[in-house]
């Protein structure tokens, strides 16, 4: 009889979750508060209760018990507040209200506490941002060098796009990781002065605030609500899952590591410098495959020395600072499941084999496509769809044919980059 699975949320992680199951032969029973699959941030699970004796392992979704927090004083009875979730269906229905949807405009003030990176969601000669920064060969040149290294260069090249000092937006520390915010459209907005950058909030009156470093009240019609969330699991008693300081304790940001049989994993409770929805389906791949008892977890003692350790943030002084709670480096931590259930690419035998694909994926965007090359899961189309990444994203924009001039030294450039990664993949 196949092992009955409760899955909660039906958000991108728990669809992942349901989808895992089913190639492992479990039986999922999904539960979802809302009325739609595919989940939104601002939506909530209702599962009254868990309890710790349950015979049927659970996986939930993560997508938690949300609330919106700040740290400035704020109204009780303050009219016209949202959070950011819900912001353009409440737009929307201010605009209605008096028939100025297309002829009403804002005056946008935003205040940040700390600060930010902005970025472009193109990088060099219009390549996507996230295509060019996530490959296996800059993560491992990032994480040979020096953090305070690591961290000028990666400011010299947000900077490259506009000086962020200049538009009041520095990140005040810049010694930690803190997620960049992409926004195409922020910068032209500030310069044009559509929206105006301001210091985090001192005070907020009836129908004005008055931001910190000044005693001028601004008036405001509507405050938005863009400082985060905090998460808990309210149908878990804290005996199974408890939160402490924007964490729980979960080995590998999945597993409670005190429980004495593996019959709950959480999925998606991570913030990985990368896509969120395969670090999702990774962690239910492997989450899945241990629930089923084909693969096994480590000593509990093993697990909760990892998670003590983890909780204490101590940088490794080398690669980007990974020290905010739940912050992970995607392509090693993906690696990291992966080698748990037979998946991980292996490059130094793909460059004996299939020299051309061991190079693409060396070289070239760490697509999800690679985490199906080989293992349970495997997909024989995974080769190809890695080669062909490229074509199919040029496909996209390139809606005009023009003649191309040939680089003169593609050949050599080939051989260079041959050689190159033969020489890091033996070090490997």
């Amino acid at each position: 009889m196949a092992k009955r699975v409760a899955i909660v949320g039906a958000g991108v992680s728990g669809l992942a979750s349901i989808k895992c199951c089913l190639e492992e032969g479990l039986e999922p029973t999904c539960f979802e508060r809302s009325n739609d699959l595919g989940g939104l941030w601002r939506f909530t699970e209702h599962v009254e209760e868990g309890r710790a004796s349950l015979y049927k392992s659970v996986v939930s979704n993560s997508c938690k018990e949300m609330s919106c927090y700040s740290d400035f004083p704020f109204p009780e009875d303050y009219p016209n507040y949202v959070p950011n979730s819900q912001f353009l269906e409440y737009l929307k229905m201010y605009a209605n209200q008096f028939n100025l949807l297309k002829y009403i405009q804002f005056k946008v003030f935003l205040s940040t506490t700390g600060g930010a990176w902005v970025m472009s969601r193109i990088s060099t000669r219009g390549l996507p941002w996230d295509m060019v920064f996530m490959t296996r060969f800059q993560n491992m040149f990032r994480n040979s060098l020096p953090t305070p290294i690591v961290n000028w260069w990666m400011a010299r090249n947000i900077n490259s796009w506009f000086n962020h000092a200049h538009f009041g937006l520095m990140p005040e520390d810049r010694t930690q990781l803190k997620e960049p915010v992409i926004n195409d459209e922020l910068p032209g907005r500030i310069i044009t002065g559509k929206v105006l950058i301001k210091p985090s909030i001192k005070e907020v009156k009836e129908n004005s605030v008055i931001f910190k470093c000044t005693s001028e009240e601004q008036p405001i019609d509507i405050i938005v609500f863009a400082t985060g969330y905090t998460f808990a699991f309210p149908f878990l008693d804290e005996a199974v899952v408890k939160v402490e300081d924007g964490q729980a304790s979960l080995y590998k940001y999945i597993f409670p590591a005190h429980l004495e049989k593996p019959t709950l994993a959480v999925i998606g409770l991570i913030k990985p410098l990368g896509s969120m929805i395969p670090t999702g389906e990774t962690q239910a791949r492997w989450a899945v495959r241990v629930l089923k008892g084909v693969n096994n977890l480590p000593p509990r003692s093993v697990m909760i020395e990892e998670v003590n350790a983890r909780k204490e943030n101590r940088p490794s002084g080398f690669g980007l600072c990974y020290c905010k709670a739940l912050q992970s480096d995607y392509i090693t931590y993906i690696d990291d499941l992966l080698t748990y259930i037979n998946a991980k690419p292996n490059l130094l035998s793909l460059l004996l084999t299939d020299p051309r694909l061991a190079l693409t994926v060396f070289f070239g965007p760490c697509t999800p496509y690679q985490f199906r090359l080989t293992g349970p899961g495997k997909w024989k189309g995974a080769r190809n769809a890695i080669l062909t990444q490229w074509d199919r994203t040029f496909n996209a924009t390139k809606t005009r044919t023009v003649q191309e001039s040939p680089f003169p030294f593609a050949s050599l450039l080939t051989i260079f980059l041959v050689l190159l990664a033969a020489i890091f993949l033996v070090f490997l």
